[in-house]
C-alpha cells in the first residue's frame, strides 16, 4: 500500500477566518479537526504518482509488470484522458490496461471488487488500484456547509493472487434516485461550461447534508452486513472496522449497529477531513502504520458516496502471503 497527502493543512480555526462557522460547530459535527489541501500547482494526478510509487515499492512490484491500473476519483486532471492513463505513464507501466472508475467515496471499494475479479478469473495477476482526489479544486469555499467537510489525499494498493487469505466476499450497490443530493451539476454534457454556469458557481460540490446523513446512517451497517453474510461470518468476527471517513456521527451510528466498540473501529478523520475514494485507503494505510492489522484477522472496509453508491469488502488479512 502507499499513501500521499499535500503538505498544507487548513485547521478549522483557519476556517473561522473565511466563512461563518467555529471549530467547536466543525468539531462537534463532523469529528474534523484539520485537512490537507493541494497547491494551486498539485494535482491529483501528483498524489496518485506519489502513493502508487510506494505501494509499488512495497509490494516489490515493478510498474512494467503491472497489468491493469484502476484510479478511482470524482475529480480528474482533466475529462480524458483518464487520470489512470496518465498515472501508467509517468510510472512506466507499459503493458498495463488503465481507466478511471467513478462511484464517489465508495470508490476505492468498487476498484477493489473489480480487480479481485480479474483477478480471480485468472485474467491478470498484478493490479494497481488508487483512489485519489483533490476535492479542494471543487469545494466552494464560500459555502460554509460544504467547505469544512472536504481535503485531499490519495491511497494505493497493489493487488494478486494469494495463497491464504484476501477478499472473502463484497457487497455494492448504487441508488441513483438519490443522486442529486451529492453532485456537482456543470461541466458535463448537461450543463457545459458558460459564463452563466461560472457566475452561479455551479461548478462546486453541492450536498443535501441531512439526506446524506440519512441515506449513510441507514447503508453502512446494511452494506457491511451483507458483506459478511456472503463470507458465512457474523459481527462478532469483525476484528477492525475500516469506514469511509466522512462524519464522526455516521461512523458511530455504523459501529453502534454493527456492536462493535470503540477499538474495533478505525478513525482518522479529525486529520484529513472527507478525502472521498482516497479516505478507505489511506485509513487502510494508517492502520498498518499503527499495526493494527494482524495477522489472521477480519478487516471490513465499507463506504457511500455520490451516485448514490455504497460498497464492503471482507478481506482475511494475512501477513507474508503472496
Amino acid at each position: 500500500m502507499g499513501k500521499a497527502v499535500p503538505k498544507n493543512i487548513l485547521t478549522n480555526s483557519d476556517l473561522e477566518k473565511m466563512v461563518d462557522t467555529t471549530d467547536e460547530w466543525i468539531k462537534t459535527r463532523t469529528g474534523i479537526v484539520e485537512r490537507r489541501i493541494a497547491r494551486d500547482d498539485e494535482t491529483t494526478l501528483d498524489l496518485a504518482y506519489e502513493a502508487s510509487l510506494e505501494a509499488l515499492s512495497a509490494a516489490g512490484v515493478s510498474a512494467e509488470d503491472l497489468d491493469l491500473i484502476i484510479v478511482a476519483t470524482v475529480t480528474p486532471d482533466m475529462v480524458f484522458p483518464a487520470t489512470a492513463c496518465m498515472l501508467q505513464e509517468k510510472i512506466g507501466a507499459r503493458k498495463a490496461g488503465a481507466f478511471d472508475l467513478e462511484a464517489g467515496c465508495s470508490g476505492f471499494v468498487y476498484g477493489m471488487i473489480v480487480a479481485d475479479q480479474f483477478i480471480r478469473t485468472g485474467v491478470y495477476e498484478k493490479i494497481l488500484v488508487v483512489g485519489a482526489e483533490t476535492l479542494s479544486k471543487i469545494t466552494d469555499w464560500q459555502d460554509r456547509n460544504t467547505c469544512v467537510l472536504f481535503g485531499d489525499g490519495a491511497g494505493a494498493a497493489v493487488m494478486g493472487p494469494v495463497k491464504k487469505g484476501g477478499m472473502l466476499s463484497f457487497d455494492m450497490g448504487s441508488d441513483g434516485s438519490g443522486g442529486k443530493c451529492l453532485d456537482m451539476p456543470a461541466g458535463g454534457s448537461l450543463m457545459p461550461a458558460t459564463h452563466e454556469t461560472v457566475e452561479k458557481r455551479l461548478h462546486y460540490v453541492r450536498m443535501d447534508g441531512n439526506q446524506v446523513f440519512k441515506f449513510a446512517v441507514k447503508v453502512m451497517g446494511k452494506t457491511a452486513l451483507e458483506a459478511l453474510k456472503k463470507a458465512e461470518l457474523g459481527t462478532e468476527d469483525i476484528d477492525l472496522l475500516i469506514p469511509h471517513q466522512a462524519n464522526i456521527r455516521i461512523i458511530e451510528s455504523s459501529a453502534k449497529r454493527l456492536k462493535l466498540p470503540d477499538e474495533k473501529v478505525f478513525v482518522n478523520l479529525e486529520k484529513y477531513g472527507n478525502t472521498s475514494s482516497a479516505s478507505i485507503p489511506i485509513a487502510l494505510y494508517e492502520a498498518k502504520e499503527q499495526n493494527l492489522l494482524k495477522n489472521d484477522q477480519i478487516i471490513v472496509l465499507v463506504g457511500f458516496g455520490a451516485g448514490l453508491t455504497w460498497g464492503a469488502a471482507v478481506l482475511h488479512w494475512i501477513e507474508g502471503e503472496s
